[in-house]
């Protein structure tokens, strides 16, 4: 685990300690992010997509990509962003940077480890028992059945809705599901990928009512599987990642 820093808080004044993440790179080697110390941290008013990444070189690798801001807040209630040492100029011997944001590889889910040799095997398993869906709560037991269908045996309800919208976390997976009777916007599909990221766990999301077209091209962009649920209580799935997790469950990962 990465030592904590001290960061001071710019409007109650006081030092909180903070202790830099830390993210897979694509080489298997953990990248924690270089907090600058003595570095001044920079009170979050007006959150953007492009704002939230900082560029990071790997030190076993020397591969070079965007990741996750580091934030923290106060008990005060202010959220601040904290400063990173900057990336290093590559010199001309220096692999190009990669593409994407916060992953190494667009395509592949923040638990995937690199593919092995050969074709796997697709998953055997019985039918699917689903579970009618009424209420919101519903939704939720439904798309738990159906983790634990595929393989996440130990999947178990948040005890309250996070911030962030994960309704369900187990052993490398977590997943948000949306009862409401909209499309799911953008962000909840890159807040969810965000949490996977943080947990080296694969985000899953349900939705009731599908999803908005720029959140799609997003999940697709991510790897993350879709999901949409009818009122039997049974996931379809959205696009080929979904197709994807189906077919090799929970032991794909």
């Amino acid at each position: 685990m990465a030592d904590s820093v001290p960061v001071r808080c710019p409007t109650y004044r006081r030092e909180n300690a903070f202790t830099p993440p830390t993210f897979p790179c694509a080489c298997g080697a953990p990248l924690t992010l270089p907090v600058l110390r003595g570095g001044i941290p920079v009170e979050i008013l007006h959150r953007t997509w492009q704002s939230s990444w900082v560029e990071v070189r790997c030190e076993v690798c020397g591969r070079q990509d965007q990741w996750p801001a580091p934030e923290t807040g106060c008990a005060c209630g202010t959220v601040v962003r904290i400063p990173v040492a900057p990336a290093p100029t590559p010199s001309p011997a220096d692999p190009p940077p990669a593409s994407g944001r916060g992953y190494p590889q667009p395509g592949v889910p923040a638990a995937r480890p690199p593919a092995g040799p050969g074709p796997r095997p697709a998953v055997q398993r019985p039918v699917f028992r689903p579970v009618t869906i009424r209420t919101a709560r519903d939704c939720v037991t439904a798309a738990a059945q159906y983790l634990k269908w595929l393989g996440f045996t130990d999947v178990i309800r948040t005890q309250e809705r996070t911030a962030s919208g994960v309704d369900l976390r187990g052993g490398g997976v977590v997943a948000q599901i949306d009862p409401t009777t909209r499309s799911t916007r953008l962000r909840d599909i890159e807040c969810l990928w965000l949490n996977g990221l943080t947990d080296a766990a694969i985000p899953v999301f349900f939705s009731l009512a599908g999803y908005a077209r720029d959140a799609r091209a997003r999940a697709d962009e991510l790897h993350l599987p879709l999901f949409v649920m009818d009122l039997t209580g049974t996931p379809q799935p959205v696009n080929d990642p979904a197709d994807e997790l189906i077919k090799y469950g929970a032991t794909g990962r």
